[in-house]
Order: C-alpha cells, then structure tokens, then sequence
C-alpha cells in the first residue's frame, strides 16, 4: 500500500485530521505509533467501537497501536472508586483482546503515570497554562462541571503528557478531546515533546435523532453495548428514529461502523418488497434509502444483525 492510499484510509470517516504534514511524515517512519484512551468505567459500547476501528485502519497502514486504560484518569473524572476501576480495567484488558485489533500493545495509566519523571512533566505544562485554559479544556470531558473537583483540572495536563511519555506520532479520539488536543499543539514544546498527528473521529448520535445529541452512556434505553444480547441490540435498533427518504443515526451507523467492517452488506427481504438486495459501498444504500427505495425496517434489521455479529466475540 502506497503512502497516498494509507493516508486516505486513515482519513475515512474521519470528522477533523490536524496536522496532515505529520501524519504523512510518520508514514515514511519503519514502525510509527498511534494510540487511542479510553477510561476503562462501564461497557464498552459502539461509541467506542469507532476509535476502534480507526485504530484497525491505522494498524492497516502500517502503525503500531497502543491502547492506554487511562485508571487515573477514570479516577479522577469521578467514575468510580479504586476497587472498581480496577475491575473495569481488567474487563477491558480481556475485551480489548478480542477486538479484532492484530497486536495491540495495551498499557495501564498508572505503570507510568506515576513516575517522578511524568509529573515533571505535567507540572510543567499546568505551570504555562492558565486556570480558564484548564477549566475550557476540562469542559469536553468532566461530568457535573458545576461541581468539578480540583483534581479534575489535571486531566488535561495528563493526557497531554500522556503523549510523550506513550511515545506517540499520531492520536485518535472523538471531537470532545479537541480542546486538551490544541492545548498538546501549543504546549508540547514546553516538555521537548514534537506534536503528534490528531485524527478525530466522529460520534454517534443518538437513536433518539431529530436534535436529540450525540450517544451517550447514560442512555440505557438507546445506548448499544457489546454486552447486549442479540435480541437487545435489535430491539433497540428496531425503535430507533429512522424516517423513510431522510437522514437519521442507523444510516450513520451503517457509513461509520459497518461498512468499515463488512464492506459488502445484502439486505434480505420478500420478492412482494423487491427481493434482496447487495450494497459494495455506503454510498449506494444511502441514495437507495433517500430515494425511498429501501424501506427502514429493512435497513433496521440488517444493521442490528450487522452490529450484534460484529460485538459477538467481545460479549
């Protein structure tokens, strides 16, 4: 695979790509890393699944992926005690095994987070930034900010010292890590650090549609994990808001998620509706449902089929 096909299999799907020399100078590199974090509290669910295979597509091009378990990180974000975090963290060790991942190197925040060397580091970036920077940064991450606890501020910091310290050329991550990202680009200097590659993925919205945000854990009606079962998944994809001839969250599902995965998806249905139906690409399913020429509940039935096969080894 030529440099110019790697680069736009890392940009598919992909909402923001910040820093595109770098990422093209990485891909000249024998072995480049990219990593991705995740705070390992709750299921992992198809939000997450998005990094994750955009790490598959970075892992295809040539990279090595790391996976931090951020646990200080989950800490401090007020996602649970240390007893708990720690059981999250082995769930997700085992999970992220199963992944689909060919070889990815999965590290615990806290084996080297809490190295003298690391805090210097994170003192000297909170040192060059202001509290309102801080608090901006946090913004995009923290829960209840209302009552954001000091400790909260450090995240930011963190993560950005994350990057050095993981040895990183490029990073993955949803757009609400965008501002601690532009903090890392104007900053990293300050720890001797060259600023990495950012690819931000997008988020899916929720099966709510029609304004109603992005998916969000504390949906449990409409949020899809990979511990649903099969009959879950379907159920909840069966109710979610899917006008004929409009744009809606399952088609955003099928573009984002499982094409990347499937490439090819053939729709069954009674010879009475137009019989089955194949699909090579997005693009053809989304102008045949726009154009009323494929009905929702045939779109719903498939891409919950589609999302349980592709969970099925992680549940």
């Amino acid at each position: 695979m030529d440099t110019k096909k790697k680069l736009e299999l890392i940009k598919r799907n992909a909402s923001e790509v910040l820093g595109e020399d770098k990422l093209i100078s990485s891909l000249k590199k024998t072995k480049p890393v990219v990593y991705c974090g995740y705070e390992p509290s709750g299921d992992l669910h198809i939000g997450h699944y998005v990094t994750i295979l955009k790490l598959k597509d970075f892992e295809d091009a040539g990279f090595k992926v790391k996976i931090l378990l951020a646990d200080w990180h989950a800490w401090l974000n007020k996602k649970g005690d240390w007893k708990f975090i720690n059981e999250q963290t082995k769930k997700w060790e085992k999970s992220f095994k199963k992944i689909g991942l060919k070889n990815p190197e999965i590290v615990v925040g806290t084996s080297f987070q809490r190295k003298p060397e690391y805090f210097d580091d994170v003192f000297a970036l909170a040192a060059n930034s202001t509290l309102n920077r801080g608090l901006r940064a946090m913004q995009g991450v923290a829960r209840d900010l209302d009552h954001a606890k000091v400790t909260q501020l450090f995240y930011p910091f963190m993560q950005v010292a994350d990057m050095k310290h993981l040895k990183v050329d490029a990073v993955v991550s949803g757009t609400e890590q965008r501002k601690i990202h532009m903090i890392a680009v104007e900053s990293l200097k300050d720890i001797k650090y060259p600023t990495p590659a950012f690819v931000h993925t997008s988020l899916i919205p929720s099966l709510k549609g029609a304004d109603t945000g992005k998916m969000s854990s504390s949906d449990t009606g409409g949020l899809i994990s990979v511990a649903d079962s099969a009959e879950d998944i379907k159920k909840k994809i069966s109710k979610a808001y899917c006008p004929e001839g409009e744009e809606n969250p399952v088609l955003d599902i099928a573009k984002i998620l499982v094409f990347p995965v499937f490439k090819k998806i053939k729709i069954e249905r009674p010879e009475k509706f137009g019989g089955d139906v194949s699909y090579d690409s997005y693009q053809d399913l989304e102008k045949d449902f726009l154009k009323k020429k494929l009905h929702p509940m045939d779109l719903k039935n498939t891409i919950g089929e589609k999302l349980s096969e592709m969970f099925e080894k992680i549940r």
